[in-house]
């Protein structure tokens, strides 16, 4: 099929063209109006396909559930908020519990599904810090250990493609090391970790961080800690969810402008309560939850934050509207940036020929109009 729209992002900037969609790839971009189409979005804005790598579930599924139903019922519906690719993202918990849930997504992944394609596994825990493990479980919460990485990968079938850790608390960085040298993206999250700590994981493989700000040692002018590695390590991926409530807009512009256009990721983590009513309560990694008038998640025993119901097109939004971030900062942040941390920027996150046909149609107001996932339309 073709689509044509007078605004398709292409090489950071929109431009009139069509585009034609054959084989789950995109087989052609030619400019606007050069010949016949099935769909003309106007001046509607097509962008990339959204991409969100930390993600727990969603209409009262979690990954940790190990149901595959409920996974699929996931992939088929995240659609709606443009995501065409995702990360299952677990929580801290049992072995036994987390070797189920990587396999189940494992299962999934191999048996078919439909919607959104999942791209793998981010592994969230248990290899965190106690002060700053925040709505993680800390019973089980562990000493990182290749032994018992190798046992979860084993159980994931090789699917695990991501994983946050406390690398502070990785002796000799043993596991960040292992992980770096077999394809494991690691990301330093709710962790205590110093600023020069932080540059030492990074000099053994580390290269992303876990929701900027959140879950990590602050940012000081004397004491620079996990935040201020943020800022200034200008090629470390930087995961930050854009929901106005984990960071304020000013928090997020900050973060934006100093990181620049190319290693910002914009993620969700949106847990299973995503899509339920205002008051809803959950169990999250045996912690009970409950869902606040603006759509945010928080512990009923602390009152403290404990993920988001953000839909990705809604933080863009926020992004462009509340924070004031460039807009090709913004996109990138949740297209080719998270493309390139995970290394499939061959086939994903930006719109050219031969890439995957993966394409989202925004109106003036971010709502999502249209979703290609392969090339199919799905809403």
């Amino acid at each position: 099929m073709i689509l044509q729209s007078k605004k398709v992002w292409i090489a950071d900037q929109f431009v009139p063209a069509a585009v034609r969609l054959e084989g789950g790839k995109i087989a052609e971009i030619s400019p606007y109006g050069s010949g016949p189409v099935d769909v003309d979005y106007g001046d509607k804005r097509v962008v990339p396909g959204f991409m969100d790598i930390h993600c727990h579930g969603a209409f009262e599924f979690d990954t940790n559930d190990a149901n595959p139903e409920g996974l699929r019922n996931w992939a088929k519906n995240i659609v709606t908020e443009g995501v065409t690719s995702f990360l299952a993202t677990t929580i801290t918990q049992s072995e036994e519990v987390l070797t189920a849930a990587v396999a189940n997504v494992a299962n999934v992944m191999e048996e078919g599904y439909e919607g959104a394609e999942i791209l793998g596994i981010h592994f969230e825990g248990p290899y965190l810090d106690m002060v700053y493990k925040g709505a993680q479980p800390e019973q089980y919460i562990a000493k990182p250990t290749i032994e018992q990485f190798k046992r979860y990968q084993a159980a994931a079938k090789g699917h695990i493609k991501y994983i946050t850790m406390a690398t502070e608390t990785d002796e000799d960085f043993a596991l960040t090391r292992y992980c770096a040298e077999h394809g494991v993206v690691v990301s330093i999250g709710h962790s205590a970790a110093t600023y020069d700590q932080a540059v030492m994981a990074w000099a053994h493989g580390a290269r992303s961080m876990t929701h900027v700000y959140n879950g990590m040692t602050p940012f000081n002018h004397r004491a620079n800690g996990l935040v201020g590695a943020a800022y200034r390590i200008r090629t470390m991926y930087g995961e930050i969810i854009c929901d106005g409530n984990h960071s304020t807009p000013a928090a997020l512009n900050n973060y934006f402008m100093s990181k620049g256009p190319d290693y910002a990721i914009m993620i969700s983590d949106a847990l299973m309560a995503k899509g339920t009513p205002v008051g809803s309560k959950f169990l999250f990694g045996g912690n009970e939850i409950v869902i606040y008038p603006d759509g945010s998640a928080h512990l009923t025993s602390t009152g403290g934050l404990a993920g988001s119901t953000l839909r990705l097109n809604q933080g863009l939004r926020i992004l462009v509207e509340e924070a004031m971030v460039p807009f090709n900062y913004a996109i990138n942040a949740c297209t080719i940036n998270p493309a390139n941390c995970l290394g499939v920027a061959d086939r994903k996150g930006s719109i050219q020929v031969g890439k995957d046909a993966d394409l989202v149609v925004l109106d003036t107001d971010y709502t999502v109009l249209q979703t290609y996932c392969m090339g199919e339309p799905k809403l």
